[in-house]
């Protein structure tokens, strides 16, 4: 059902009416936040999740695009630095022609649209051309940029005010409309966006006109990502640092005035530096992408750790899972009540498929009984536990084998002969649990509750990082997301590190000559997330190691301070 943000913005915002019914379109500007996909308003996700059409630079998440219906086109209008950014005409046209179609159009804009972030233009075309249009406000980069560096941009002994201030202006206008002198003079805290290129030009300026060379200054990249970085320094030594030895590049914001040297006090502990490679505190996946396979209804879970842990996450799944037609034997199941000992599931997918055939059937949990209940793993008793059941079995190693031994075990010397069990399962699946049962002498019935498709192709946002290493480890979960991913090429997946959730699936990979570079101890979210963590781990003592071997670098004792 359309939601309630749809229907007060219009039949149009409903993706479940036909489109020639339609009324005429809309432009909603909506802030992106300042990058991480968390920080994002709830009147956003509603209106992404509204979209037609979405126009998106390249300071909004692309993460946030999972939020948009899967009909719902997506326009890149190009990344810093690149020859095929779209300039503002373009943009501005785009959104015209788009809306003027009866397309509900979204442009998602880093930051918040009315900060430096050419919303008057943009509503000016939209005005013109008489389209309707809404804002939704965004956090903006100079608020996540304090929270990350630990700075109060107000504080009642050292800063009254706050201004915005752009440290680039439109090239065509022939002077600076800057006023340097009163914003030396200013009371308060100066947050200045787009200044790396220019900031021998503004630093020297608002000394120039006043402003003291002590005074502090915050350089904070990457605001609220993972691999946020904060450099304190003074207004005098900012160009130097931003310069030197290693070029700062955007985005950047940068605090400048007495606020900005409380930062190291202010400063959330879990934002300190470990002490040492391989300790505790240095297991976390900062900075690193990692990239999950895992069809989207199953990977939530597995999302929020590895975010929890400062890996940035590009959930793409490798595999779809589809109901599997419904036979007789299914349909003679789950009309008639459970006449099982056991019930054993195979997967998370089996037990969202088989709750599904059973609502359609008109029933519920009651169906099972007295049956008792066996999963594979944990993963599976948890998806279970969300329709309020509570598995009884779960082997202490998460494979068929076991599965089938603990089994076997649990109602050994059970009175009343031949156990009967009801496996369900996926069309793939390997047939070891049922042998091995029948082979004890249970009585087994199947059903085949799903199937697995492969994604036929991965768009740019994942061949485009693996093509250029930027994927630093990739999930593989299954046999299937195994046989998925391999049409990439032994070349491009070489250049990520896959790590298996079990030797089944290691096995998988090795047969279509991938390389595997971790294997999880227990098949499950923890054990995958504890692999990378171990073997990151091991490269941070490898290059500590081999930083000890190099010659000093010869940094002057009050240089300027780093965090993260």
């Amino acid at each position: 059902m359309p939601s309630d943000y749809c229907r007060e913005i219009g039949p149009l915002m409903s993706p479940l009416q036909p489109a020639r019914t339609r009324s005429p379109g809309r432009v909603i500007l909506v802030g992106a936040g300042p990058g991480s996909p968390d920080l994002i308003t709830l009147r956003g996700v509603e209106a992404l999740r509204c979209a037609d059409v979405v126009l998106y630079d390249y300071l909004a998440n692309p993460l946030l695009l999972e939020h948009c219906r899967a009909d719902a086109e997506r326009i890149c209008l190009g990344r810093h630095g690149s020859e095929r950014v779209w300039d503002q005409d373009r943009i501005n046209r785009a959104l015209v022609e788009e809306a003027s179609r009866g397309r509900i159009v979204v442009r998602l804009k880093g930051g918040d649209p009315s900060i430096f972030g050419c919303a008057a233009q943009e509503l000016a075309a939209l005005i013109g051309a008489e389209i309707p249009f809404e804002v939704v406000p965004g956090v903006t980069a100079a608020s996540a940029a304090a929270a990350d560096a630990g700075i109060p941009i107000t504080h009642r002994e050292h800063a009254s005010a706050v201004a915005f201030v752009t440290g680039r202006e439109d090239r065509g206008k022939s002077t600076s409309s800057l006023d340097y002198a009163a914003l030396a003079q200013f009371p308060g805290t100066l947050l200045l966006y787009m200044g790396t290129t220019t900031v021998e030009s503004w630093s020297t300026a608002l000394i120039a006109a006043g402003k003291p060379a002590e005074t502090p200054v915050a350089i904070v990249r990457r605001a609220s990502h993972p691999d946020a970085e904060v450099i304190t320094t003074t207004l005098a030594e900012v160009a130097q640092v931003v310069r030197t030895p290693r070029p700062i590049r955007p985005p950047v914001i940068f605090v400048i005035g007495p606020v900005a040297a409380l930062s190291e006090r202010l400063v959330a502990p879990c934002r300190t530096e470990p002490e040492e490679a391989g300790s505790a505190s240095s297991r976390s996946l900062i900075g690193r992408t990692v990239w999950v396979t895992r069809p989207e209804e199953q990977a939530r879970d597995l999302i929020d750790s590895l975010r929890q842990l400062g890996a940035r996450v590009l959930a793409r799944p490798a595999i779809r899972c589809v109901p599997a037609p419904v036979g007789d034997t299914a349909t003679r199941l789950l009309d008639e009540p459970c006449r099982f000992d056991w019930v054993v599931f195979n997967s998370a997918n089996g037990v969202l498929a088989w709750f599904a055939g059973l609502e359609r059937s008109g029933r519920d949990a009651r169906w099972f009984a007295t049956a008792k209940i066996a999963t594979v793993g944990r993963g599976t008793a948890e998806a279970l536990r969300r329709f309020g059941l509570i598995a009884d079995l779960v082997p202490d190693r998460f494979d068929a084998e076991r599965l089938a031994e603990t089994l076997i075990e649990a109602e050994h010397g059970s009175l009343g002969g031949s156990r009967r069990a009801l496996l369900i399962r996926g069309e793939q699946g390997r047939a070891t649990l049922r042998e091995r049962l029948s082979a004890a002498g249970w009585t087994v019935d199947e059903s085949i509750a799903y199937r697995t498709e492969a994604v036929a192709e991965f768009g740019p946002d994942i061949v485009a990082p693996l093509d250029a290493g930027r994927i630093d480890w990739t999930t593989v979960t299954s046999p299937s997301i195994a046989s998925s991913i391999a049409h990439l090429g032994v070349e491009r997946l070489s250049r990520t590190r896959l790590v298996a959730i079990s030797p089944l699936t290691a096995e998988a990979l090795e047969r279509h000559g991938l390389p595997v570079a971790a294997i999880a101890s227990e098949a499950s979210d923890e054990g995958l997330i504890a692999a990378m963590l171990d073997a990151t781990a091991r490269d941070a003592i490898a290059d500590d190691a081999s930083l000890d071997d190099r010659a000093p670098d010869g940094s002057a004792a009050g240089a300027p301070s780093t965090q993260r």
